[in-house]
């Protein structure tokens, strides 16, 4: 029976993954499902049909978990549906190949539920920078922040986790096997257990008080919010919600608004341009963080500027997401732009890559703009110099979906990675505040006009993924396979080199 309708199954298995991620959080589905495709490769009859398996789980997998593809080009981008739809089906075509290359290598290396793991679990990193990078649905943040497993993080990082998240689904499998079924349980129970001992282990410590904050939430609609007729009113909106939090006994020290929050274009001298703001936030001896586009030297930066009691300062988003800040082969792809969408800043510079932390009310502050938090290795650049982490984002782009969870879950598993806490602010959802465990401390109601205060403690230390970020998890990877190849060195991978590439 699971042989005849095993390519639906595999399809099935591949949708079910996306519950392991946020807003559902059901961590143990992943490892469940991982272990059920690994057995399906298993047996597969052949090397490409356990290719076959891999892509229609890759298919199943992401057609479910990036759905919200479409609603960003035809709701939001105004592409006709039929051409929104083969896009977004093409993307996750695209990254089945990832699960499609790991079933095929796995299966032919004659020892697939050794080698899965470790096919899986690179293919996660390679996912993360091949033509810019797209991590998003990496197997490890599945786990974070509930799993035992997700307190491999600020160790190995996402990626780590990824790996003993994959090795959990081959152990399960080795247990139903009578002579595998005791060493198995062992390692699985061992797994596990470091996993919720490093939970014990503090990474860092206080450094200086408590600052108050307050993050705003304009819910500003993605199809107005470029509209001339509007951006007054938003400009307005924003004075009035930083008014009313000043209003309070104890008003916060440090106002965040959203990535690009005030639709207007900041040249030169932010205190001059944002006067009403600058002059309200020296009024109040507070700080503001403000989301817009800066202009420089004929250059356009999606930044966040500082205005108030401290110096004026700058971040400027360095990792743009391809064809929604930056036209790759614009030569190529430019018709798409010209003809088929209405995507405003679809062509920004890049800011540096070596940016320091923004000094503000007596912390270091590590800022990322939207999809920059998605790259943990490029987020600890600023580390352990910062103190707090600040995430400003704007997923109106993506509607009523998922995907402002699966953000925010991304979020929760960079504060576990470099042990500090993280301020989300964002226009519609999902504004947060994260604790250094990567918990929520406290969460905004999505597509709602509101302030979220509370209180953003500053830490210090290092954890180990900020000294070393992905390399020990490559070299994990390394030697797991040198491991094998040494074990099973005339069968692994079974790759015959032709006699012209051989030295002689």
């Amino acid at each position: 029976m699971l042989q005849r309708y095993k390519y639906l199954i595999s399809v099935l298995l591949g949708s079910l993954s996306v519950f392991g991620f946020a807003p559902f959080y059901y961590y143990p589905i992943p490892i469940l499902v991982l272990a059920g495709a690994f057995h399906l490769w298993k047996n597969a009859k052949s090397n490409h049909e356990a290719a076959l398996l891999g892509l229609l789980f890759g298919l199943g997998f992401f057609c479910t978990g990036i759905y919200w593809i479409y609603i960003s080009l035809h709701d939001f981008g105004g592409m006709p549906f039929w051409m929104a739809g083969f896009a977004t089906f093409c993307l996750c075509g695209f990254l089945a190949i990832f699960p499609m290359t790991v079933a095929y290598f796995s299966k032919r290396s004659g020892s697939l539920l050794i080698c899965a793991p470790l096919f899986w679990a690179f293919s996660d990193w390679v996912r993360s920078w091949i033509f810019t990078g797209f991590p998003w649905l990496s197997i490890g943040y599945s786990q974070v922040p509930f799993s035992p497993l997700a307190n491999y993080a600020p160790v190995f990082g996402i990626y780590g986790v990824s790996l003993v998240t994959a090795l959990s689904s081959t152990l399960l499998l080795l247990i139903m096997n009578q002579s595998t079924r005791k060493k198995s349980i062992f390692a699985i129970s061992l797994l596990w257990l470091s996993g919720s001992l490093l939970g014990q282990v503090d990474w860092s410590k206080p450094s200086g008080g408590p600052i108050r904050v307050a993050l705003l939430q304009g819910n500003v609609s993605q199809d107005i919010k470029w509209d001339k007729d509007v951006t007054l009113k938003t400009i307005d909106l924003y004075y009035s919600m930083i008014s009313q939090s000043l209003s309070f006994r104890t008003p916060p020290q440090l106002i965040i608004l959203p990535e690009t929050a005030l639709p207007v274009f900041i040249e030169s001298n932010p205190e001059e341009q944002l006067q009403p703001f600058t002059q309200l936030a020296k009024a109040h001896d507070i700080n503001l963080l403000i989301g817009a586009v800066e202009v420089n030297n004929n250059s356009y930066y999606n930044s966040m500027i500082n205005i108030g009691k401290d110096e004026s300062q700058y971040y400027r988003k360095s990792h743009l997401v391809p064809f929604g800040e930056f036209i790759p082969l614009k030569s190529v792809f430019g018709w798409i732009y010209r003809d088929w969408l209405n995507m405003p800043l679809s062509d920004l510079s890049r800011g540096g890559i070596k940016q320091r932390p923004m000094s503000i009310n007596g912390q270091k502050i590590a800022l990322n703009i939207c999809y920059e938090d998605v790259f943990g290795e490029e987020i600890i650049r600023q580390l352990p110099e910062a103190s707090i982490l600040i995430n400003a984002s704007n997923d109106a782009w993506y509607g009523n979906s998922v995907a402002s969870y699966q953000h925010l879950q991304i979020s929760q598993a960079r504060a576990m990675e470099t042990s500090r806490m993280l301020l989300r602010s964002t226009n519609t959802g999902a504004t947060a505040i994260i604790d250094k465990n990567g918990q929520i401390i406290s969460h905004a109601p999505h597509f709602k006009t509101m302030t979220l205060f509370g209180q953003a403690q500053g830490y210090v230390g290092v954890t180990p993924y900020m000294i070393w970020g992905n390399d020990a998890f490559l070299l994990t990877i390394f030697l797991g396979f040198l491991f094998i190849c040494l074990q099973n060195k005339n069968t692994f991978m079974k790759i015959k080199i032709p006699q012209s590439l051989m030295w002689n």
